[in-house]
Parts: C-alpha cells; structure tokens; sequence
C-alpha cells in the first residue's frame, strides 16, 4: 500500500512539473468575444455593409454622369458556401497597418477584421471591388453567416483561432488622415488572401503604402 502511494505521490509531482513548464499561449486583449463566426442571432450587431464597396474615394470610380458605377454582383452560391467547414483548429495572426506617406506606420487600433471564405462570390468582389475600385451591389445578407470575425487591440495585433482549412480573405480598416495625404479622416480597407491548413499558425500581417 506504501508503495503505490509512493508511486502516485511522484507521478502526481511529474504532472504538476510538466504543467508549470508549458507556457500559455499569448493573445492579444480583447479577442475572446469577438474572435467569432457571424450568426442569425447577431447580425443586427454587426455592420457588413463597408463589404459591398470600397471605402476611400480614390478607389471610386466616377461614371460622366458624376455617379458612382455599381457592378452588379455574381449569384450566391449556396451549395459553394454549404461546403465550408464551420470548425477548424488553425491560427492566423498579425498586425495592421498603413505605412503613410513619410514612411511613418499608422496602426489599425481596435479595428474589426474578417476572414470571408474564397468563393466565386467573394473572389468577384476582392478581384473587382477591391483589386479594380468598382463599387459593388450591396452583399447578399447569406454572406454574414460564413465571416469570421476578431478586433485588432491598442498595438494594431489581431488574431483569428479555431480556423477550419481553406482559403480566405483576410480584411480589415486603417483609419488615417494627413499622413496619408488625406485632408481628412479616411477608412483605409486592406485585404489579401491567404490559406491555411490543419493546425498552422499563419503569421500574415495586413499592410498598405500610401504613395
């Protein structure tokens, strides 16, 4: 009876030494309630309507009647989203920022980022909205129920847990006025595209220069 008493007593000391050499993983403030997949329930809280077009106006393109031009967007493809897996076991981490005009770096402080899944409908904005300027027909609201949502914290870092494999597009806002050449105030959007699968980490910053 001593001896397997003595026995637990060590494997009982191994386990706690083993726990106190593993260091948790840091993530930045603020994540844990908004690190997210968009649902039924919340889709009031949550604004997607800076999704249907660009934000700032030197991505605008003018018509000569002195109208923005709007593209009409391709069908949502219900059986392209369906397929999405919903859970997932990958990271994707970084920064946003813009580098301004003198070289300085603006961060993205307490901003909301996405990931929107790479479908036919969601490369058709990132390759004309985004990409090529055009404003888009406001978003089908189906597409609120497949973002992933997270806020960046006081240092511009952001993270995204528990992503499923596949490719996304990563986007989110820098706001920035005169060292960006803006008289005033702008929402700068940056998106880019990146994959992962199983459980990486992707370490993929958001970054855009202003000439």
């Amino acid at each position: 009876m001593f001896k397997i008493s003595y026995k637990l007593i060590l494997g009982l000391g191994f386990v706690f030494v083993l726990n106190a050499c593993v260091q948790p993983e840091v993530r930045p403030s603020g994540d844990d309630n908004k690190n997210t997949w968009g649902e039924e329930g919340n889709i009031n809280d949550v604004d997607i309507s800076d999704l249907d077009g660009n934000l700032t106006e030197s991505e605008m393109i003018i018509t000569e009647e002195g109208g923005r031009q709007v593209m009409e967007r391709v069908p949502f493809s219900t059986s392209e989203y369906n397929s999405l897996a919903r859970y997932g076991k990958g990271t994707i981490k970084g920064s946003i920022y813009v580098n301004g005009i003198y070289g300085d770096k603006v961060l993205g402080v307490n901003t909301r980022l996405y990931l929107n899944p790479v479908t036919s409908y969601s490369q058709q904005w990132y390759e004309e909205s985004y990409l090529g300027g055009y404003k888009m027909e406001k978003a089908d609201k189906r597409l609120f129920n497949y973002l992933k949502f997270t806020a960046s914290n006081s240092e511009g870092d952001f993270a995204f847990y528990g992503v499923p494999s596949g490719s996304y597009y990563l986007i989110g806002t820098v706001k920035c006025s005169t060292q960006c050449g803006y008289e005033t105030e702008k929402n700068i959007r940056i998106a880019t595209r990146v994959s992962i699968s199983g459980n990486q980490i992707i370490e993929q910053d958001l970054i855009r220069v202003e000439n």
